[in-house]
């Protein structure tokens, strides 16, 4: 592809460079700003397109998840993100048993209604550390061994056929994430700032959606109908690159070419490794002398990049700094460093001439920006048309000069106008922005005070139950202290019962023992008298006759008895004791 032809360039109308490269027209919907770190995973590689997607030259920039232009936006999410933290959530940590666990593998393989039963019975720190596995995975930080997961992960995922929008709808928030994550290989959509709606990240799996974070356009977007947007899955014109198919958030840089007709976007790097941007006939006039031009792959038509480049440094170089003026240089420098038409090669030269001069320290930032843009302005006005016409240093009528100087300045007024309108158009989105930022602002105020007063509610509970307690507390205590008083009066009481019982027991024994006695000594008096009686008795009989032994006997035994003295009161039975029981 050294040379374009002239095929296409009659159906082409005059030629208008599109502007600077501009925020995608989804607007910014994220305050993230991530790099990710390993470009070898090409984590913005769509599966299904192994035929489209080449790799990049400069693979270090093509990939990079960074969202430049957030930081009020994050700031303000950060503010938040410190207020809500202020409130920590109450969470309750069970022991999972090696059934109940779950794995990256599992959530890649099994049906999606079994993953999500077994996700909607863990706990949530459990959910929080497989997304931080995939995120070191992602990461790529690991070396080969975690690249070989990813790439098993992923093809798992892709060779499946029953991940469709509808059961997708039934999966798990956190399944759908990890999901989205492996097929796309974007780290952004597990990060916790970033909060997409169920139904986006489906239309991002099933490639109906940007998977841009910062884009999310519906897929194709402007509904185009070419074959690159039709046929590549998950490619977004306004974002992605042409032939790599990849994204970054570089705006406002000659590292993406634009097409001025199907305003396709392709990065510099990719357009001259496939050889899209080389010498051809000029885009105005179709013949004459040629210049460095691009052709569109998308619909095969070319642009010239003189004017772009220099409506890119007009609108553009005095907010670089000295490494990004670099950059661009360089861009140009690779740009029109085949360029055979004169106007071409001197860019080139002052390309070079200025970056030697930053390097060596001569110039700075400021000075070359001054520099390329008086070179700009030279260069347009010394033969703005004489090139363009291949008229050489022919003479022209004055009237021909100034019909050609006013058709340069209607060119810059149009060009300038449509400047004027994508930048006002861009400060209306950016307005909307701050405007959406101070109403969730005001949304986020409006909650943090009713999480205050809910705070202060629960405070007074929390204080009327402390009260509750402390009194219940007082109230057990004077019940203990009565308790143990009436336990001391028991006991008291006891040891007098005790007391009383015994003396008891002793009267009952002593009155017991004085009544034995009694009638002991009554019977032994008894046994006397009759004793005496019968002695008086034998004593006649002994005067009249003989005596009976056994009656001797009996005398002699009752006369040992009644002399012996009283019986013994240890003899007598216990059983009519009340107190006492018989061993």
């Amino acid at each position: 592809m050294g040379t374009s032809s002239g095929s296409n360039i009659n159906q082409q109308p005059s030629s208008r460079m599109l502007p600077p490269r501009q925020q995608p027209r989804g607007g910014l919907q994220t305050s993230l700003s991530l790099v990710s770190s390993d470009a070898r995973l090409s984590p913005e590689e769509p599966r299904s397109n192994s035929d489209h997607v080449h790799e990049s030259p400069t693979e270090s920039a093509s990939s990079r998840e960074t969202w430049p232009a957030a930081e009020a936006i994050m700031a303000k999410k950060m503010e938040n993100g410190k207020v809500e933290n202020d409130f920590p959530e109450q969470s309750v940590i069970r022991r999972l048993s090696s059934a109940d666990k779950i794995s990256l593998r599992d959530i890649a393989r099994e049906r999606v209604d079994i993953v999500c039963e077994k996700m909607n019975h863990l706990p949530d720190e459990f959910l929080e550390e497989l997304k931080n596995n995939l995120r070191v995975i992602l990461d790529g930080n690991g070396g080969s061994q975690q690249r070989e997961e990813f790439f098993i992960l992923q093809k798992l995922v892709q060779s499946r056929t029953d991940l469709t929008a509808k059961t997708l709808i039934r999966a798990h928030r956190v399944q759908l994430e990890i999901l989205v994550a492996i097929n796309t290989g974007i780290l952004a959509f597990l990060h916790p700032n970033i909060s997409l709606s169920q139904t986006s990240l489906i239309e991002v799996f099933v490639y109906k959606r940007c998977r841009n974070i910062a884009c999310q356009n519906q897929i194709p977007a402007d509904d185009c109908t070419c074959e690159i947007c039709t046929k590549r899955n998950g490619f977004c014109n306004l974002c992605m690159c042409v032939i790599c198919n990849k994204f970054d958030f570089e705006v406002n840089t000659c590292r993406w070419v634009g097409c001025d007709l199907c305003s396709h976007w392709t990065h510099t790097d990719c357009a001259i490794r496939d050889g899209l941007i080389s010498m051809g006939a000029s885009v105005k006039s179709g013949a004459g002398p040629t210049e460095m031009l691009f052709r569109c792959r998308a619909c095969n038509r070319t642009s010239e990049l003189l004017g772009w480049v220099k409506d890119v440094f007009q609108h553009c170089a005095p907010a670089w700094e000295r490494e990004a003026l670099m950059r661009e240089l360089d861009f140009v420098s690779r740009i029109f460093h085949g360029s055979e038409d004169p106007r071409g090669q001197k860019l080139f030269w002052k390309c070079e001439e200025l970056k030697e001069k930053i390097k060596n320290g001569v110039a700075d930032s400021t000075a070359a920006c001054r520099a390329i843009l008086m070179f700009f302005q030279e260069l347009e006005v010394d033969s703005p048309k004489s090139l363009e016409n291949g008229e050489g240093g022919r003479l022209i009528a004055p009237q021909e000069a100034c019909n050609r100087i006013a058709e340069v300045v209607q060119e810059a007024i149009r060009k300038m106008e449509m400047v004027a309108d994508e930048k006002m158009r861009t400060y209306k989105k950016a307005r909307m922005a701050v405007e959406a930022c101070d109403r969730e602002l005001q949304d986020k105020a409006r909650e943090v005070q009713e999480l205050k007063l809910e705070r202060q509610k629960k405070k007074q509970q929390v204080e009327e139950l402390e009260k509750i307690v402390r009194l219940k507390n007082a109230e057990a205590d004077m019940f203990q202290l009565k308790a143990n008083e009436a336990k001391r009066e028991a006991d008291r009481l006891q040891r007098i019962a005790l007391a009383k019982s015994d003396k008891s027991e002793e009267e009952y024994a002593t009155s017991y023992l004085k009544q034995r006695l009694s009638e002991a000594e009554a019977e032994k008096q008894y046994l006397f008298e009759k004793i005496k009686l019968q002695e008086s008795s034998r004593a006649s009989q002994n005067s009249g006759g003989s005596i009976d032994p056994s009656q001797m006997l009996m005398y002699s035994k009752m006369h040992d008895l009644l002399y012996s003295g009283a019986p013994k009161t240890d003899c007598l039975p216990n059983e009519r004791h009340p107190f006492r029981k018989n061993p």
